[in-house]
């Protein structure tokens, strides 16, 4: 079975760049961004992992951990790591995956469960599946899924905004409405009444429809 967003991601033991790791133990009430590639020494993931490098402290910011996968082995992705400092200009600054064995891109359906073969004989055309972003909640929970195709670098800025909405909506009893940014007006869930709502929002709201209650973001 796929996974879903609100089932627990699959727990796991792996070597990484900064050591081994047990998936589980390293998420430790943290909210967690898992981002995977297909292989190492490609054009547009050099990019994206120096990005996320670069945006690291924004992440640290809100409590989120960051990891990466690849099918390579953890001294190819030591390598990698030195064209990734020299085109970006930022050094990759969380631990990198290393799933030879296909085992961590199988276990999360980011490749074919038959898929055969090792990392030295498989390519980035073979692997064209393992680009997933994964978020996932300090419950172990999986709150988004994104798959993107080879040819499209990722918008991490999304995946930041994401994670405000997601970190905000988890304890204010809103939502956050189409191209929501930090600070600006959000819903009130439809499962909150109006005498609750009055409560929870003394301030008051703007009632566009009977469903549809925009509020100031909560603090």
């Amino acid at each position: 079975m796929a996974l879903q967003i609100g089932d627990i991601a699959p727990d796991f033991e792996a070597e990484t760049t900064e050591g081994r790791i047990r998936f589980h133990d390293y998420i430790d009430g943290s909210w967690v961004v898992f981002f995977s590639h297909p292989k190492d020494f490609t054009p547009v993931c050099t990019t994206e992992l120096g990005s996320m490098a670069k945006m690291k402290p924004e992440f640290d910011r809100r409590g989120v951990k960051l990891i990466g996968i690849s099918i390579d082995s953890v001294d190819t992705h030591h390598k990698w790591k030195n064209d990734i400092a020299e085109v970006t200009g930022s050094s990759v600054n969380y631990p990198m995956i290393g799933d030879e064995d296909l085992h961590v891109a199988k276990l999360y359906g980011m490749i074919h469960p038959n898929a055969s073969g090792n990392a030295a004989s498989r390519t980035a055309a073979d692997n064209a599946t393992v680009r997933n972003v994964l978020i996932i909640g300090p419950d172990k929970k999986i709150k988004l899924i994104v798959s993107y195709p080879m040819s499209t670098g990722r918008n991490f800025d999304e995946i930041l905004r994401v994670i405000d909405s997601l970190q905000l909506t988890a304890t204010k009893s809103v939502a956050t409405p189409a191209n929501w940014k930090q600070g600006e007006d959000v819903i009130i869930l439809a499962s909150v009444s109006d005498d609750a709502a009055k409560e929870k929002f003394p301030g008051g709201w703007k009632t566009l429809k009977p469903y549809l209650r925009m509020v100031a973001q909560p603090k």
